[in-house]
């Protein structure tokens, strides 16, 4: 009996987990579409209901509707972690962490006033539409983008700080020249200045007065120009290197060309077998 029972608590796991995460059947489909109208519709009533004369009009309404949601994604993610063949791996996972996201603002708004807006982080959960619709040529592109932001990821990491102490220095240097009596009154606001400067933003809340100062925000300003696209320079050209397609350090014993494709056995130039 007891083994009885556990078989079908098993069937009924392998059941629901066909549904939740497999495409290619009716049922499969039907769910994911139905899953995507229901985020994209609670999406709607959290960012409507933080428009204030809809708020005033249909508050009501958009409260029973954002709990409703709410409640049918806990049964959802309940139900994922319930079929997850490796739950922790899941619970941790990405989508894992966003569906969580996409319940907990809901609850928290009940001692936290305002986190229920929170809740428009559920946006996130359509990336799933990248599963349902198969664009598996997307995810080979965003794999792309993401290997090159890994591979520079040093690079980037030395630029920024070089760009912190340059923004520290030229914070500095402008407290010095223009002090508390023209608005700089720390070193922090300075600071924060020279990035409002360098970054081209100019919010125009700091300015310096004295003409020695005007020479440093101009310095700071052609530095900025000069250095906003390093951060892009090196993401471009690992970006590049790792589209390149790969090839095999082979060299054709007739014409000599080196570097083929993995998988060629003839040479690209001249025809002959490569492999000899």
């Amino acid at each position: 009996m007891k083994q009885t029972t556990t078989e079908a608590v098993t069937h009924f796991r392998n059941r629901i987990h066909i549904i939740i995460e497999g495409t290619d059947t009716r049922l499969g489909k039907f769910f994911d579409i139905l899953l995507l109208i229901a985020i994209v519709a609670s999406v709607a009533v959290v960012m409507l209901d933080s428009v204030l004369f809809m708020r005033l009009q249909y508050g009501t309404l958009f409260w029973y509707a954002e709990w409703f949601f709410t409640i049918l994604f806990t049964i959802e993610y309940a139900l994922r972690l319930f079929s997850a063949p490796n739950r922790l791996r899941y619970a941790f996972s990405f989508f894992g962490i966003v569906d969580l996201l996409s319940v907990l603002p809901s609850y928290l708004s009940l001692m936290f006033v305002g986190m229920q807006y929170l809740l428009v982080i559920r946006i996130l959960r359509i990336l799933r539409i990248f599963r349902v619709l198969k664009l598996k040529t997307y995810m080979q592109q965003a794999g792309f983008l993401a290997s090159a932001l890994k591979t520079s990821q040093q690079k980037i990491t030395v630029f920024f700080l070089s760009l912190v102490l340059l923004v520290t220095i030229f914070g500095s240097i402008i407290y010095v020249i223009e002090g508390p009596e023209n608005g700089f009154t720390s070193i922090p606001l300075s600071i924060y200045w020279a990035v409002v400067t360098m970054t081209t933003v100019g919010y125009g809340d700091l300015s310096p007065k004295t003409p020695l100062g005007q020479t440093i925000a101009t310095m700071v300003m052609i530095t900025g120009y000069s250095i906003i696209a390093v951060p892009t320079g090196i993401f471009t050209s690992e970006l590049a290197r790792n589209m390149r397609p790969q090839l095999s350090p082979v060299t054709c014993p007739n014409c000599g060309k080196f570097g083929h494709a993995m998988a060629a056995d003839y040479c690209d130039r001249c025809g002959h077998a490569l492999h000899v």
